[in-house]
């Protein structure tokens, strides 16, 4: 079960955020670059790695998730939606899902971690379009799906800030703080919803 499945109720609410991007003269690839720099400014705040700048980050995350939302709403609303900016978008959603994860293990110093969960995000993903290019469907299931990581990113900037911007509260489990534990979610949950795609899709051909 993955918030991806919102998509559609989603859409229902992007209507004044696609207005106005529409008044605004953005195309919805320009709203794709926008969303892409969200990306990396929340990647650049979490190697940062302070409370301030992982609150900040969380936030430029959540801006990311949602501007990719308008950029598909928007091309539909002004009927551009195509191949071209499907691709497009796909490619930067890679791109900034790189620059968040690479930015959180930087900032904390746990880069073989940041390894394990860009590509277990980096397989989520492949595996839901190497679905769809054998003809069964844009696959958006599985254990965790970009939304619900998105999701999970935000609130867990929002912890590891408040975790050390208190001292009180425990910042470090088994060796590990809030932003290390969050790694290892994404690479054994990345790699697992690549694995339940993977068989799904197969028994379904």
């Amino acid at each position: 079960m993955t918030l991806d499945k919102y998509r559609d109720l989603a859409d229902g609410v992007l209507g004044p955020f696609v207005s106005a991007a529409d008044r605004l003269g953005l195309t919805p690839d320009g709203v794709s670059w926008v969303a892409f720099g969200f990306a990396v400014a929340s990647g650049v705040a979490f190697a940062l790695s302070s409370p301030a700048w992982y609150v900040l980050g969380a936030a430029f995350v959540l801006a990311n998730g949602w501007l990719d939302l308008v950029d598909g709403a928007l091309a539909r609303a002004q009927g551009v939606d195509g191949d071209g900016g499907d691709l497009l978008d796909h490619v930067l959603d890679r791109y900034a899902d790189i620059a968040m994860l690479v930015g959180l293990a930087a900032g904390v110093d746990a880069y073989a971690l940041g390894l394990a969960a860009v590509t277990g995000v980096l397989m989520t993903s492949y595996l839901g379009t190497q679905i769809q290019a054998v003809g069964l469907g844009r696959e958006y299931g599985g254990l965790v799906g970009r939304a619900d990581r998105l999701a999970i990113i935000g609130v867990g900037g929002i912890v590891a800030a408040v975790t050390l911007a208190v001292p009180a509260i425990p910042a470090r489990a088994a060796g590990l703080g809030v932003v290390g534990w969050l790694l290892v979610l994404f690479a054994v949950v990345g790699h697992l919803t690549a694995l339940q795609r993977f068989y799904g899709a197969w028994a379904d051909l």
